[in-house]
């Protein structure tokens, strides 16, 4: 399944496809593909499943010619060489990553305009805090869609073991992230969607909608995962709720030295410190 975007003022109707790959890994990652309809070029975005990329793109005769890297983790460049092999695409990445992604094509910067074909146009976002050069893309169209590699996933935000520092992942969230129009659509480099609502709900155990969404989603097919929203994930992510007041008290029962009232940063900093142990 594959899902279309109408272009928001496009001079012609046409519209963006992207088809969410799932990789089935231990890693649980998610690959994409974007796609113009109008000319049938396509961009792969982290495409470490080479070969399910390839044969996707082939059955609707679309030809990859850029493969955007989010980050530099294996896991998310793993593919690049048989991808470039096989298509002889550009291959598109922070510009601060060279020295970690060979054979960088295009480096990006925040603000930087990526075009697909005649109709798809994406902006850069420079979105450090995974990693210190990470890059998240953002959709120019009527209903906005975010291609978020590992900064935030579905009801949780990236670790910072690997190269990362939670204080930018905070400026990143509340800088950037929070935002982001509300019906921005979510796409994430990993599906930890279950995990990451049991952990909101260990923080705030009284919020009814991230309860009723891991009972919808438990059993959910990974092959058609459910897409959030910004909205969505204000109501269920515990990193978007640094004020909800009974996060901040469960908060308390374990970092008393915060004092009655913290401030966003300590309590995302304390969030990310539990999650990572958790």
């Amino acid at each position: 399944m594959h899902i279309r975007y109408n272009l928001l003022n496009s001079p012609i109707p046409n519209i963006m496809i992207v088809k969410q790959i799932w990789t089935g890994n231990a890693y649980r990652n998610f690959n994409y593909l974007v796609a113009c309809p109008e000319t049938g070029e396509a961009m792969a975005i982290d495409p470490l499943d080479h070969k399910r990329c390839l044969s996707y793109a082939k059955s609707q005769d679309w030809q990859i010619t850029q493969i955007l890297n989010t980050h530099d983790h294996h896991d998310h460049t793993g593919g690049n060489n048989k991808m470039l092999e096989a298509t002889g695409a550009k291959l598109l990445a922070h510009c601060g990553a060279g020295d970690k992604i060979p054979g960088i094509d295009i480096g990006l910067s925040a603000g930087d305009t990526v075009k697909v074909g005649k109709t798809v146009e994406f902006q850069a976002l420079d979105t450090p805090g995974h990693t210190m050069s990470h890059i998240c893309l953002l959709s120019k169209t009527q209903t906005p869609a975010l291609f978020c590699g590992d900064t935030l996933f579905n009801a949780g935000a990236g670790n910072c073991h690997h190269g990362g520092h939670p204080a930018e992942l905070y400026e990143t969230f509340v800088g950037q992230l929070a935002t982001l129009p509300e019906n921005t659509l979510i796409y994430p480099g990993h599906d930890y969607l279950n995990n990451n609502l049991e952990f909101t709900l260990d923080r705030e155990p009284g919020n009814q909608i991230a309860q009723a969404l891991l009972e919808r989603t438990q059993n959910q097919n990974p092959e058609t995962a459910m897409v959030t929203t910004i909205a969505k994930e204000k109501e269920i992510n515990t990193f978007f709720r640094l004020q909800n007041p009974e996060v901040i008290d469960r908060l308390l029962d374990r970092f008393p030295e915060l004092g009655a009232k913290p401030d966003a940063k300590a309590v995302f900093l304390k969030l990310r410190e539990l999650r990572n142990s958790w």
